[in-house]
């Protein structure tokens, strides 16, 4: 065959691969739910730990939302005892390398750190934050996208047993979900972002797109932050989920659901 004749065989296979059947799509790429339960939600408040007062704010409201911790912020060790006490999952929110030069917090992981500095800097985050439950990126729109840091991470969390990730997914090019999944580590990815802009009215409006989410696809995971408008707004919408036919529930619950079909997907390819 010709180079001529070549190249639109190999457009066609390319294309092939880029399009894989349904019944091959993993779970990682895909969240559905054919549970036949009610919708569920699951909530995560970041960057906690900097201020008391709107910590316990978090912690004060209704039902198992998850609180996300900076590891060096001031009253991150009795805040999430406190978030323990109260029932709330506790989360390390774990500072990483961004696109844009912003600043890193305290116990942050760089594209140009080497493995051992990698490791020693994530095992001293994880020690400062009790009673851990498992971890959500903080930043990251840099690290995620890169294999072999997202491989460091996950062998690392492959040693903590019990611990779950959560990709915040802040870069549509993130591949920390695929390599948590490759590494058998339970994980899920943000749905939506519940005040990326600021005030009640679009904060009321996110909610609502996750709970659309959560309709169509069986569960969806929101991501907020101690903002007075978002605290303001979920202060008043949680207490009405019930009458809106879906349940709010622990990160975890999701994680645990979304590891099961994992599991079971993994399984499938070998038989």
């Amino acid at each position: 065959m010709t180079r001529r004749g070549l190249r639109p065989l190999l457009a066609f296979l390319a294309l092939l691969w880029l399009i894989p059947a349904a019944a091959d799509v993993p779970p990682w790429a895909q969240q559905g739910d054919a549970s036949g339960l009610p919708p569920r939600i699951a909530l995560i408040i970041d960057d906690l730990g900097g201020r008391r007062a709107a910590g316990e704010r978090v912690i004060a409201l209704p039902g198992p939302v998850a609180c996300s911790f900076l590891p060096y912020a001031t009253h991150t060790p009795m805040l999430a005892r406190q978030a323990h006490r109260a029932g709330k999952e506790v989360m390390l929110h774990l500072p990483m390398q961004a696109v844009e030069p912003r600043p890193l917090d305290a116990g942050g992981l760089t594209l140009d750190m080497n493995r051992r500095l990698f490791l020693q800097t994530l095992n001293d985050d994880l020690a400062r934050v009790p009673h851990l439950a498992g971890i959500n990126n903080h930043m990251g729109s840099l690290l995620t996208r890169h294999p072999g840091h997202m491989r460091w991470l996950m062998e690392a969390l492959r040693r903590q047993p019990g611990l779950f990730f959560v990709d915040s997914r802040t870069s549509r090019a993130s591949v920390a979900r695929r390599l948590a999944f490759e590494h058998g580590i339970p994980s899920l990815s943000r749905d939506v972002f519940l005040d990326a802009e600021p005030g009640g009215e679009a904060v009321r409006g996110q909610f609502r797109r996750l709970l659309q989410r959560a309709r169509r696809q069986g569960f969806a995971v929101g991501i907020g932050h101690p903002y007075p408008d978002t605290l303001k707004a979920l202060e008043t919408l949680l207490p009405a989920l019930a009458a809106e036919g879906v349940r709010l529930v622990p990160v975890s619950e999701l994680v645990e659901r979304q590891y099961a079909r994992d599991s079971a997907w993994r399984l499938s390819l070998y038989h």
